[in-house]
């Protein structure tokens, strides 16, 4: 079976850089990792392959610098890496990085299962995958905390809720987004490293995949960061002090003051 995962390179720090002229972050030049949520869809993919054999792509969107993401992915039992970088991709949002991601796939051809992880942690918007599986026409689901079965042409999952969780038989190919919860990402072994090392990374532009201009970078991003500001610190409170029933009158006081009650 073909599997595909989808990971993005995210800044290691939380002293992230903004660019001033397109209030969007600055990646190059920035310490970075892979995203938390991926490791576990890198995990699950590969284990996945254990089960049935078949391969893992891994792919990307990013700046050149992403090719150590799918490096070390490909340490951590990956078969092959894809990046997909272009500075026409730049500014990039859901909508625009769930087009480029899925004309990749497209290019890849043939697949049964795409896995992402829940979210990332740059943006938490834990819209790409859905994305991704609706651009495609395929059927998707996301938060999923084990798979229970796979076989060609069908999988069960079970998709985490609040109070407990679902199980679906979907139809493949189809896209699932992972949670943590569903396996622990393994760390790169030796044989891994010296593959990982040597292996080399498809590096493919908007041509390559045959990319509309118009619906990647900021000419396809319909949502728009207007201005980025650090909120004001919040101010002391007041406390209120004396006997129970004291606190009480005043704290009520207080809040017909301000009209809350």
């Amino acid at each position: 079976m073909n599997f595909i995962v989808c990971i993005k390179q995210v800044p290691a720090t939380t002293d992230v850089k903004i660019d001033s002229n397109t209030n969007t972050l600055k990646r190059e030049g920035v310490e970075s990792i892979i995203n938390p949520f991926d490791e576990y869809a890198i995990e699950e993919a590969v284990r996945l392959k254990e089960r049935t054999g078949g391969k893992v792509t891994v792919i990307t969107m990013g700046p050149p610098q992403a090719e150590n993401a799918l490096r070390e992915a490909l340490s951590r039992g990956c078969d092959e890496g894809i990046l997909v970088s272009d500075r026409a991709f730049a500014g990039a949002d859901t909508l625009a990085t769930s087009y480029t991601l899925a004309q990749t796939i497209r290019k890849i051809g043939e697949f049964d299962v795409i896995i992402c992880g829940k979210q990332a942690s740059d943006g938490d918007t834990a819209q790409v995958g859905p994305g991704v599986a609706e651009k495609l026409n395929i059927p998707h689901i996301a938060y999923v905390g084990k798979v229970e079965d796979i076989k060609p042409g069908t999988m069960k999952v079970q998709r985490m809720m609040e109070d407990g969780h679902d199980i679906f038989d979907v139809s493949l190919p189809a896209l699932i987004t992972v949670v943590k919860e569903i396996n622990n990402p393994r760390l790169p072994s030796l044989k891994g490293m010296i593959f990982s090392k040597k292996a080399v990374i498809k590096k493919w532009t908007a041509a390559d995949i045959s990319a509309d201009a118009d619906k990647i970078g900021l000419s396809g991003s319909p949502t728009q960061v207007m201005k980025i500001f650090y909120p004001p610190a919040r101010q002391g409170g007041e406390k209120l002090t004396g006997e129970p029933q004291d606190q009480a009158a005043a704290l009520v006081s207080k809040m017909k003051e301000l009209k809350l009650i």
